[in-house]
């Protein structure tokens, strides 16, 4: 079974019922989530031996977050505790033409605040097969940029395929360090980039289009940067409304450019954790299959995770490959 590490905050997503604004409701529902902690619950789900590494509260709450992992296989040895408070977050889920909003509570959490030295990489990332990180880790604050390096640095040592989402967030870089040279160092030890143009303008100060041209150029140039990057896959989004988006996904591998086909979601359950999926999908699939199936794998977990209420994508390979296979009509299974 493959071993999939990854690293990041978890967090607490509070978010009043449906469609209600926080001034309208006095119920509230939470669900635990963070990034790369619904990556190791997706890869779990679809039969992945997972690890998440983190720092939670010591508390009932921080009790609770690592419960929540554990209860979906993920290996949660490295998920130490903190006298600081997890993070957490508010969210209004918009409809329709009213968008979204999130209000974030994590400035003095317990990941921010993780001692580098009291995480043994060495040890967890014995017979691990694959490392996926974000660059909302980094942003949090230095003591998470020293882990996380030291942690690329020895799965680079170990020759561990690593993935990269960069995930630049210009709000979350308070602490002094330069965001685009820090981000650019650590994609430098990775070999899987998980953006496009966006992303790739963002690290590059470049200015390249949405486009499929423009997608391979910004490619070809991040691989001229960052030699480590052996293949680039991104998630290509249109938004109707809040809840109808059309989404497709598309790949440079250093040899091809390839395409899926466009899924459209009508009516959108949940918008929150869709990266996150497309990611886990992203590295399953290629744990399992060839380049062109894995792009498949990650957009139809991407499509899925519409569907699904929280922060992580709970679907299994089978449903997956149900989607990829056309069968989208929803109907009852008995």
């Amino acid at each position: 079974m493959n071993k999939v590490v990854t690293f990041g905050e978890i967090m607490m997503r509070i978010a009043p019922l449906g469609n209600k604004k926080l001034k309208q409701s006095n119920q509230l529902e939470y669900y635990f989530g963070g990034t790369e902690a619904n990556v190791a619950i997706s890869l779990s789900q679809l039969g992945n031996s997972t690890q998440h590494v983190s720092v939670v509260s010591d508390d009932f709450i921080g009790d609770a977050a690592k419960s929540y992992l554990q209860k979906f296989g993920v290996n949660t040895s490295s998920i130490l505790f903190s006298e600081h408070p997890l993070g957490f977050y508010f969210l209004e889920t918009g409809a329709v033409m009213r968008s979204s909003i999130i209000s974030y509570n994590r400035s003095n959490s317990a990941f921010s605040h993780i001692d580098p030295k009291i995480i043994d990489w060495n040890t967890i990332l014995e017979h691990c097969n694959w490392f996926h990180w974000t660059g909302i880790t980094p942003a949090l604050s230095e003591n998470a940029y020293q882990v996380l390096k030291k942690g690329l640095e020895i799965a680079n040592e170990k020759g561990i395929p690593i993935s990269a989402d960069p995930a630049y967030r210009s709000n979350l870089w308070k602490y002094g360090r330069n965001a685009k040279k820090t981000l650019n160092e650590l994609v430098g030890l990775s070999s899987i980039f998980i953006g496009g143009p966006n992303e790739i303008n963002e690290l590059l100060g470049t200015s390249y289009s949405y486009t499929n041209e423009d997608f391979l150029k910004s490619s070809k140039k991040l691989v001229q940067e960052h030699p480590n990057i052996a293949k680039i896959f991104d998630k290509t989004r249109v938004s109707i409304n809040a809840n109808w988006h059309k989404i497709r996904a598309r790949m440079w591998n250093g040899d091809t450019f390839e395409e899926t086909d466009e899924f459209e979601i009508t009516h959108v359950v949940d918008r929150i954790g869709t990266g996150d999926a497309y990611a886990s999908g992203l590295i399953h699939g290629l744990l399992h299959y060839d380049d062109t199936k894995a792009l498949q794998f990650a957009n139809a977990s991407c499509a899925l995770k519409h569907t699904i209420e929280g922060d992580a994508n709970l679907v299994s390979e089978k449903e997956i490959l149900n989607v990829i296979n056309g069968n989208l009509n929803g109907r009852i299974v008995r």
